[in-house]
This record gives structure tokens, sequence and C-alpha cells, in this order.
């Protein structure tokens, strides 16, 4: 029987980063940003490096890259002083949607008397942070859009400590890799130090001028218009600095890391 198309070749790891250097060289910068933005996936990757996902890896391992190789690209895209829109109050979404992985009627009851924030790692105050305490410090406002990964949008308006300037009180290693979190609810997520230092990036304690209501994430979450949804922690008991990878809650079942809009 004849062939009509050879059989795919599989390419070792190194000729597959050289190609799509290669391929993306050859692209003038607009045409290079789009594939970027918006071809940077299974199917991009394998058309450009001559990969078949059937073929040579399994189906698992080359997601597992090519989910890897977006993360790659998107942290290489991500601009640190670019600002995400921001609304007029008459913009907010109302009633703001409840998201999370429970029924809302589920969502921690934290109790504020008891409550200290642990932070870890890589920082010089270790400290605990009552909420007397982080209520104390300078707050900023923000009305910006919520993405979530469900194909959905609302615009709330949050207020609360800008995460870089946290950050720097308690002494951060601004150089290091990671920053973790750890939540009320089980929940885990990490983001990336550039993100974490983002000026729209926050620590929220307010939603609306009032008190962070608790389907919201009381005592706290981080705010991060850059950032889809699951990406946003509620609930926040610990905040640890690291340069080993912590993964998180929806990663774990191949939900992409960095996650940027």
């Amino acid at each position: 029987m004849t062939r009509l198309f050879a059989p795919p070749r599989v390419l070792s790891r190194s000729d597959q980063r050289a190609f799509v250097k290669e391929a993306l060289r050859r692209l003038d910068n607009p045409a290079r940003r789009r594939f970027l933005k918006g071809a940077a996936s299974v199917g991009a990757f394998a058309l450009l490096s001559g990969c078949d996902i059937t073929d040579g890896i399994s189906a698992e391992g080359a997601l597992r890259a090519m989910s890897d190789f977006n993360d790659r690209v998107q942290a290489a895209l991500f601009d640190p002083v670019k600002l995400a829109e921001e609304f007029p109050e008459s913009a907010v979404t109302r009633p703001f949607p409840f998201n999370a992985f429970y029924p809302r009627e589920e969502a921690p009851a934290v109790d504020p008397a008891d409550y200290a924030l642990e932070v870890s790692g890589l920082v010089e105050r270790k400290d605990g942070w009552t909420l007397d305490k982080l209520y104390a410090l300078p707050q900023v406002s923000q009305i910006t859009r919520h993405v979530c990964i469900e194909g959905w949008t609302a615009i709330g308006k949050w207020s609360g400590v800008r995460f870089a300037d946290f950050l720097k009180l308690i002494g951060a290693d601004l150089s290091a890799r990671y920053v973790g979190f750890t939540c009320a609810d089980g929940y885990a997520t990490s983001i990336d130090m550039p993100t974490a230092l983002h000026p729209q990036t926050q620590l929220t304690f307010r939603f609306m001028d009032e008190v962070l209501p608790r389907i919201y994430g009381f005592p706290m979450k981080l705010r991060m218009p850059t950032k889809l949804g699951y990406k946003n922690p509620k609930h926040i008991t610990e905040i640890f600095v690291t340069n080993d990878y912590p993964g998180g809650y929806w990663e774990t079942y191949g939900y992409n890391w960095f996650s940027g809009l």
C-alpha cells in the first residue's frame, strides 16, 4: 500500500526548541507576537516542532510539555508595568458572582479574633499579621474585570494593600521565583514574582468599600486583574516566598500555571 504522506518525525527536545526559535525569528514582530499570544497551543507547537503527540511520547506527557511551553511563552510576554483596564463604579457587576470548587454555603467562616496571617520562606519578617495590623496598612482601590476560565466575566471594586508594598514590608527576597498561598478552604496556588510585583496585584480586604464578605474570600484574597480567576486565591492563611515550584490546586488537574490575560 502506497503512503501518501511520510510518517511524522519525532524531534528531540533540543531540535524542537531550535525549530521553534528559527520559525519565530523568521516572523516579523507583529506576527510573532500574535502567534505567541494566540497560537501557543498543542497544535501550533506540534506543527512547528514536527512532533506527533500520538507517536513516540504519551499524550499526557505531550500535553504537559505544551502546558509548560505555554507558561514560558506567557511569562516572556508579561509586561510588569502594563495596567489592566479599570472602570467607573457604575460598571460594577451586581450581584457579583460567587465561584469556588464548593457551594457558597460551604465557604469557610474564619474567626477574625483568632486570625493571623502566616508569612514564611525567603522573607526577613516572619511575625504573624493580625487583621488589625493588616487593616492599618495604606490601602488603594481598583475597579477591574474578573475573568473566569468558565467563560464569564464580572467587574468588581476591590480595596487593599499593593502586594508589592507588602512584600517589601516583610523583607521578601524580590529576586525569588515564586510566591505561594495556602487558604482556609484547602485551596492553594502560586504566582511568579513579576506578577506579584505588578502594581495592580493587591492583597484585598474590602469589596465595594465593605469588609470582604465571606463568599468573596474573608479575611483576604489576592486580586490580580492580569490573571484568570482561579489564580486569585481567597481566604488566605499563609503567604510564602520560594525558589521551589509550589504548583497549586487546579494545576494538579492540568490547568496552566501562569494563566495570564
